[in-house]
């Protein structure tokens, strides 16, 4: 990848001297590295099923095949043709377990191309090369294929069968972490090469969830081999919340009406109380009541459950809540802590998503299900009995938090511990990134309830404060309301996509991105939990933290009525 920095270094002789000390760069040279890498050139498909053929180290292709136009749909429109090519990588059988495992993936290749190479991380614990079509939020109205980005997925070195115990395997166990992305980056790039006669001019890495981490490490181990980074609700630093999720059902269970079924601490009708009080105290920090609450961190400081929510004087009803649960509301949200009260993982922010069905389901279910496999066979440094399977809520509410907050930090069988593998190594220094000329947007809804907003907002201070100049190249966006990547009471369909290509290729820095609520008849499909009281269409801004959307005038469904700027006023 080379950047217009580095090219006009090359012509006009400036940038480094051999011995690292800085040069004087002209003021030309300055203006054009501002205006981005150039848009990419689009091309054209050149071959398809002759691609089995495509020869590339420990890399198998067992399908080339072209897909007409309107196979595919996206938000009521076709998908263009293109080539759907799928295969393995690095083929083994493991020493470990015995079981055959092999980094699988797809790409779609489309015949008219826009010069674009688009490497699209999945979700979750992996293992399902989910249809590299470049979808990451809400009700997209146009994917990536359709874009013209050539688009790589895959299932980060193992299936859907062996989750979780994967990760009885070591080396699973770093594919899953980072080195799959390490092997299949340049075969991707070599088979567009191969379809295209050329190589992309400009490369994207991309995901929601498990894929915004994957795209976080990406930017910290492998800045010099893309353009531009999206990272959607980013679990970074996965390994400590999911111990923290565990930790959180501990707390759940104590209020629970019934023990062991945590899904009983805190009902949805409750949840729409505490929302209720969130929005009665915070609802106009942003100038408007409109249900949302956009000054989220002013919110934090108004806002105390213990004073401001309903407190029940006889027994539950679903109008209140007991002192009992206003405490562990408290302690939720203040964030995970060890025995020792030393920190597991960060806080959580009060947004009136509480009451999203996505807040109860991780907060209630996945602690119980989905993130004791994830610490038990995958973060622990050994992996547990697989008997722990067959009562999984049961071994999570057993778990000792401390061993497994402390375990997560031990180097384990895979000879890194899976703070290591599992999140980016130097995540606040970008100097990098910054030096290849790449930029970097990371979306997180408010009200995710598996990954922080707390935790990416702290993580951009962080940021800022090692680089002077950090929002050059690299911007936060937080959206109000927004579940676990998409869905709850927001505006969640927005095109982070093109806001990067627009950045990276056009130097237009992203002021802010502009938002639509999917009500009755939204193409990119209806969000069943917007408010009756809402515009189908109500727009918003979603702003570069820490500024955030203020109404200033007009029709308050319409995002032309709003600023992005700090503070109130």
């Amino acid at each position: 990848m080379m950047t217009v920095l580095a090219a006009t270094a090359l012509l006009s002789g400036c940038a480094l001297s051999a011995e690292g000390e800085d040069r004087e760069v002209s003021a030309d040279a300055e203006e054009e590295a501002a205006v981005g890498v150039g848009p990419a050139e689009p091309g054209t498909l050149e071959t398809c099923e002759e691609l089995t053929t495509f020869d590339f180290e420990a890399t198998q292709i067992r399908q080339a095949e072209l897909i007409p136009e309107g196979e595919e749909e996206n938000a009521g429109e076709p998908v263009g043709e293109h080539c759907l090519v799928s295969g393995e990588m690095n083929e083994r059988t493991s020493d470990a377990d015995g079981e055959r495992y092999a980094i699988g993936f797809e790409m779609r290749l489309p015949a008219d191309w826009a010069g674009r190479f688009l490497h699209q991380a999945n979700g979750g614990m992996d293992g399902e090369v989910v249809p590299a079509m470049g979808r990451f939020t809400g009700g997209q109205l146009e994917d990536g294929l359709q874009q013209g980005f050539a688009i790589l997925s895959s299932d980060a070195g193992h299936s859907a069968d062996q989750n979780p115990l994967f990760g009885m395997d070591p080396q699973a166990r770093l594919d899953y972490g980072y080195q799959a992305v390490d092997a299949l980056t340049p075969m991707a790039q070599a088979l567009i090469e191969e379809a295209y006669g050329r190589g992309p001019d400009t490369s994207y890495f991309a995901g929601g969830s498990n894929g915004g981490r994957h795209a976080m490490v990406a930017a910290s181990r492998s800045a010099d081999e893309y353009d531009g980074f999206l990272a959607v609700a980013p679990g970074f630093n996965l390994p400590q919340a999911a111990v923290a999720q565990i930790w959180g059902a501990h707390q759940w269970d104590q209020v629970a009406e019934e023990p062991g079924d945590i899904t009983t601490a805190l009902s949805a009708e409750e949840r729409e109380v505490v929302a209720a009080a969130i929005l009665e105290r915070c609802d106009d920090l942003d100038d408007v009541e409109d249900g949302i609450v956009a000054d989220s961190e002013a919110c934090q400081e108004a806002f105390d459950p213990q004073q401001d929510v309903p407190t029940c004087q006889e027994e539950r009803d679903g109008t209140c809540l007991s002192a009992e649960q206003q405490e562990v509301l408290a302690d939720v949200h203040a964030g995970a802590v060890d025995s020792a009260g030393d920190p597991i993982y960060t806080s959580f922010p009060f947004d009136p998503g509480i009451s999203n069905e996505d807040w109860g389901w991780w907060t209630f279910e996945a602690s119980v299900m989905l993130d004791p496999m994830a610490v038990g066979f995958v973060f622990s440094p050994e992996p547990a009995d697989p008997a722990v399977l067959e009562d999984l809520p049961g071994y999570a509410l057993e778990m000792d938090i401390d061993e497994a907050a402390a375990g997560i930090s031990d180097e384990g069988i895979a000879g890194e511990s899976a703070m290591e593998f599992m999140t980016p190594p130097a995540p606040y220094d970008l100097s990098e990134l910054e030096a290849a000329g790449s930029k970097m947007m990371v979306v997180h809804g408010a009200s995710d309830a598996v990954f922080s907003a707390d935790d990416t907002a702290r993580w951009y201070r962080e940021v800022e404060s090692q680089h002077e100049d950090a929002r050059d190249f690299v911007r936060y966006f937080q959206v109000p309301g927004m579940a676990h990547v998409e869905d709850g009471v927001a505006t969640d369909q927005f095109d982070g996509l093109g806001a990067l290509v627009d950045w990276v290729e056009h130097g237009e820095a992203p002021e802010h991105m502009e938002a639509t609520a999917r009500g009755e008849g939204n193409p990119g499909g209806v969000n069943e939990e917007l408010p009756d009281d809402w515009a189908a269409d109500r727009t918003r801004l979603l702003c570069p933290y820490p500024e955030t959307a203020h109404y200033e005038e007009g029709d308050p469904e319409d995002a032309a009525s709003f600023s992005c700027r700090k503070g109130s006023g």
